[in-house]
């Protein structure tokens, strides 16, 4: 099964990963992103390691379980930190100062987000598209 797992940035400067749309809570936490990501990932292992001591059926939700992370904006940029942010605002069409608030936390709209992304995305079709010689 694949489910959403969302990657959230806390106001304590914490990456949280959960399953929102799940009945089984399934949470991982950490300094930086590939922290939280690890924990997250040995809190499923956990889990299923559990459910197999205990000889309880493993939910279906559960079985060949499969994610798809989803990043809050301060996560995202956190966790690609090679993305130049002024490069990035100016692709995305948004102010260098205003995405470095976005960085830091800041509140960001669906439609500076989306801006984002777009931008995010067309970087990735030009990576994929470009072959070394």
């Amino acid at each position: 099964m694949r489910t959403t797992a969302l990657i959230e940035k806390g106001k304590d400067g914490q990456y949280t990963i959960y399953t929102p749309d799940m009945q089984s809570t399934i949470i991982g936490t950490g300094d930086t992103v590939p922290e939280a990501k690890a924990d997250f990932e040995n809190t499923i292992k956990e889990v299923l390691e559990t459910y197999e001591e205990t000889g309880e059926p493993i939910p279906e939700e559960l079985k060949n379980i499969t994610f798809e992370y989803k990043y809050d904006l301060p996560s995202f940029l956190s966790c690609y930190n090679y993305l130049n942010m002024t490069k990035l605002a100016d692709r995305a069409g948004i102010n260098p100062s205003l995405m470095r608030q976005y960085k830091r936390g800041q509140y960001v709209s669906e439609k500076q987000a989306s801006k984002i992304q777009e931008a995010v995305h067309k970087i990735g079709r030009e990576l994929l598209a470009m072959r070394l010689v």
